[in-house]
């Protein structure tokens, strides 16, 4: 039972050491660890403000980023849709270009082909009357070969002329 009993010089020294040991951890040691401590709270305050704000940065960026790629989204689209108009714009064009140049030549094959036809008939009726003229110069020289027959023709003709 001794254990159990303090002895009281035993606690006198105890507690004197324990004073002694808390005035010189007082002294030199308790205010470089409390000015520790706070050094390192004011550090994790600062690290988790940090954090926090890091965060917000973060999200705000985010944000930007989303939004940035839905306008991007959008834009491309827009270019999109008129690049395919554009595309049928110019495809309409070249197709109404090339069915003017066609009308064009046609047209002009037209023309052609009519003044063609007008010289070929042209030509037609010049040889048309070259040879009626031969073939009645043939006739009449066979008709006039004798004198009756000219003087009767020139009786007809000249009856039916007037001279008024």
């Amino acid at each position: 039972m001794d254990l159990l009993t303090p002895d009281p010089g035993l606690v006198i020294w105890t507690g004197t050491t324990f004073i002694i040991l808390v005035l010189i951890l007082k002294k030199y040691a308790w205010r470089p660890i409390l000015h520790a401590i706070r050094v390192r709270e004011h550090t994790i305050k600062y690290a988790l403000a940090a954090a926090e704000k890091a965060q917000k940065d973060v999200d705000e960026i985010e944000k930007v980023k989303k939004k940035t790629l839905e306008e991007a989204a959008l834009e491309r689209d827009k270019l999109i849709t008129e690049a395919r108009e554009l595309k049928a714009k110019i495809i309409e064009d070249a197709k109404k270009d090339a069915q003017k140049e066609a009308d064009k030549i046609v047209e002009a094959t037209r023309h052609q082909l009519e003044k063609e036809k007008k010289d070929a008939l042209q030509k037609m009726r010049e040889q048309i009357a070259v040879l009626s003229v031969d073939i009645a110069g043939k006739l009449l020289e066979q008709e006039l070969k004798t004198t009756k027959k000219q003087k009767e023709l020139i009786d007809k003709y000249l009856k039916e002329v007037s001279f008024n």
